[in-house]
């Protein structure tokens, strides 16, 4: 049987590499990881619970309202959890804008068969207890939806509308992992 020529040299270096990994493993943390606090509830939790997010100042009955208004549903239940908010410490407010891009033409009819949403974000976290602006950032997302055709306009608009639902979701969830790396980290 052959086996190959592996010298010394090789498995001193994987040792190396393997001592090194393992004293390093301790030093990461998970996020979301049982890190309790004082009270026993986990740190990061216990401060996302504490964030006040602001109504979105939209134009009402328009599809930006609407987005608003799911993007303010998906970030209250992201940090919360569905359990509620705990006393205030910090206020969330969010400036949306939304725009529709044509990605692929059909070239006989000139209609578009593929677009995108895409959805922009601006957000400050404000300390309620010193007033002070501790974060201030932008996200952003494009999502894909098909156009079906001018013989099938609910499919069209019911594209559009689940694009959007997609796309306040996602903007949901980058706002959160930022809030909790800030909460972690407190830059």
């Amino acid at each position: 049987m052959w086996w190959p020529d592996i010298s010394t040299r090789h498995w001193i270096r994987a040792a190396v590499a393997f001592a090194i990994a393992a004293l390093t493993a301790g030093c990461f943390q998970p996020l979301y990881g049982d890190r309790a606090g004082s009270t026993g509830e986990n740190v990061v939790v216990a401060a996302m619970r504490g964030v006040d997010i602001m109504p979105l100042n939209t134009q009402r009955g328009t599809r930006l309202d609407r987005i608003g208004s799911e993007l303010r549903n998906d970030l209250i239940f992201g940090l919360t959890g569905g359990s509620g908010n705990t006393a205030s410490t910090h206020r969330l407010a969010i400036t949306i804008t939304g725009s529709q891009q044509q990605i692929i033409v059909d070239v006989q009819s000139g209609r578009p068969d593929v677009q995108n949403y895409n959805l922009y974000a601006t957000y400050t976290l404000t300390d309620l207890a010193t007033g002070k602006i501790v974060l201030n950032s932008s996200t952003f997302t494009a999502v894909s939806f098909n156009q079906p055709g001018q013989q099938q306009r609910f499919a069209g608009e019911r594209g559009l509308r689940d694009a959007e639902n997609r796309a306040a979701q996602v903007l949901a969830d980058n706002i959160r992992a930022r809030l909790a790396s800030y909460f972690i980290a407190g830059t």
